[in-house]
């Protein structure tokens, strides 16, 4: 089906071509990145009139699926427009005539995939890299073709992750050439692009940053989803506690003992911090060195202990038993040991309906279980960090993070996992776990518009939800119904506590109607009637 650029796209996409096609864009996850590039492509090729060879770079192997999906569906839908009449135009969706690429030709014999097991032959015109196989033949590649004349257009999708170690020699042709005289183009893309040294290596090979499209734009605009974000405070069991505290305070003692010996230790950021500590647990001096290794291997047994506390399993648990059926849940956590914890759990409540992607399950293994997430046959889905990046899903509509980040590319990168727009979804909702008094972030993620964000508390000995503003209004419908049977007074609380975890009571009253009358269950109406009083109670 042909699909429309949005407004963001096509000003990216002038600005990208006044830079003579070199530059890097960020956009926030699910606002139509990969969109953007396609379009990028088509346009280049109707500027300079002649063929491109497109090289595309890529963090995963299921990335590397997911962009050789996009690129089979974009060209079939190119093909349909040449049928029509003419390529419709990737910046302002007028007819080129301009047809000469778009041909009825099987797209997988143009597309090749090198990386994630896949040894695609390297003289397609598309050529999709995992990082990995990239790094020691992709600049090779790019330099025999650009020396024999031809055009390349170099994609970097999740560039940040390009910029260190190995990965900067997809860029090692550019030693070889001149880019201003060669017919080499480019394009990075990022939801958080590096400032930086990072940020200046990424520059000098892909161009600068041209445009930013960032989560409240892209809210305002409505390129994404409306969402909610609920930050629910948890406590430690009393045990986590004092281990909490007694980690604290050796923490404390350890760090002022390195600063009387390395004063400039408190001046650094906390990336400059933990890289100097590193260096000097490998130092010749001894008494240091042994400081250094001594506050680390403390404040990483002090993060795991928040990591891993034990009320996150079961307020994960508790949320999944309230949140609506119908929905696809992710859920994000940082240790295997935990997801693993959690699938046992939620498999005998819901066998079949679950599944868990981490990296000691297997590639094959990974692949399918996202494949079954993907067709509906699991509804939950559990992860550590395999799906922060690049795993297009638009159903998905709830987003658990079970253990917390402090990097606010993660944060941004699991929003964007179930914020994608799909006919017919309305809302998504993220709901992150944090520990309160601790070190652990509370996470404030935007919000704009019709974005809302939700402040509650969990707790653990009785498996309960507070959410202040809407409990005061629940006990105002519960206090309307004290002289009701009993058997409509527990349906009452059932419905209540279900919405306590929903946004669902910030509804219009209109729309809460529509849903009263279009509710299938006797169970469903009963929660629409019961939101509906406790909106009239706010």
């Amino acid at each position: 089906m042909e699909q429309t650029s949005y407004q963001w796209q096509d000003e990216c996409l002038e600005r990208w071509m006044d830079r003579g096609g070199r530059g890097m864009v960020q956009a926030v996850t699910g606002s139509g990145k990969t969109r953007l590039a396609l379009c990028a492509i088509l346009a280049l090729e109707q500027k300079i009139g002649r063929d491109v060879l497109v090289k595309i770079v890529v963090p995963t192997s299921a990335l590397m699926r997911q962009w050789e999906r996009a690129l089979r569906e974009f060209l079939a839908e190119m093909e349909d427009v040449s049928d029509r009449g003419g390529v419709a135009s990737a910046v302002n969706g007028r007819d080129s005539g301009f047809d000469e690429n778009i041909r009825r030709e099987d797209g997988r014999n143009r597309i090749s995939l090198r990386g994630g097991g896949r040894k695609g032959p390297t003289d397609r015109k598309y050529m999709i890299y995992v990082i990995n196989s990239a790094r020691y033949e992709l600049a090779r590649q790019i330099l025999m073709q650009l020396e024999r004349g031809e055009a390349v257009l170099l994609i970097a999708d999740e560039c940040h992750h390009y910029a260190s170690g190995e990965n900067q020699l997809i860029f090692e042709f550019l030693t070889r050439i001149d880019p201003a005289k060669a017919d080499y183009y480019s394009l990075g893309l990022s939801a958080t692009l590096p400032s930086g040294q990072d940020g200046r290596v990424l520059a000098d090979a892909l161009g600068p940053r041209i445009y930013s499209y960032g989560m409240r734009m892209a809210s305002a605009m409505k390129t994404v989803c409306p969402f909610d974000i609920f930050h629910i405070s948890l406590t430690f069991q009393r045990e986590e506690r004092e281990e909490y505290e007694d980690l604290t305070e050796k923490i404390q003692i350890c760090y002022n003992r390195l600063r009387k010996s390395v004063p400039d230790l408190g001046r650094l950021s906390q990336k400059e911090r933990f890289e100097e500590l590193r260096r000097l647990s490998a130092g010749k001096d001894r008494r240091v060195a042994k400081q250094a290794l001594s506050y680390m291997n403390l404040t990483y047994k002090r993060k795991s202990l928040v990591c891993l506390a034990s009320a996150r399993i079961s307020c994960a648990e508790e949320l999944i038993r309230r949140i609506n059926p119908a929905e696809k849940i992710l859920i994000f956590g940082e240790r295997i040991a935990q997801a693993e914890e959690l699938y046992r759990i939620l498999y005998r409540h819901y066998p079949g309906k679950v599944g868990r992607c981490h990296s000691e399950m297997g590639e094959q293994a990974n692949r399918n279980n996202l494949e079954r997430f993907r067709t509906g046959e699991f509804r939950m889905l559990i992860t550590c960090k395999s799906l922060d990046e690049g795993v297009d899903i638009p159903d998905a509509s709830v987003g658990i993070i079970l253990s917390g980040t402090s990097a606010q590319r993660q944060r941004t990168q699991r929003l964007g996992r179930i914020i994608r727009k799909l006919e017919g979804k309305k809302r998504a909702s993220l709901y992150y776990l944090h520990i309160g008094e601790t070190s652990e972030d509370i996470c404030y993620l935007p919000g704009a518009g019709e974005n809302r964000l939700f402040e509650m508390f969990y707790e653990s000995s009785y498996r309960n939800f507070k959410n202040p503003e809407y409990d005061r209004a629940a006990m105002a419908v519960l206090d309307e119904l004290r002289n009701a049977e009993y058997k409509t007074l527990r349906e009452a609380r059932r419905c209540l506590d279900c919405g306590r975890v929903r946004g669902d009571w910030m509804e219009g009253r209109d729309e809460i109607q529509r849903r009263i009358c279009d509710a299938s269950t006797v169970e469903e109406r009963n929660y629409w009637v019961c939101m509906k009083k406790v909106s009239a109670d706010i």
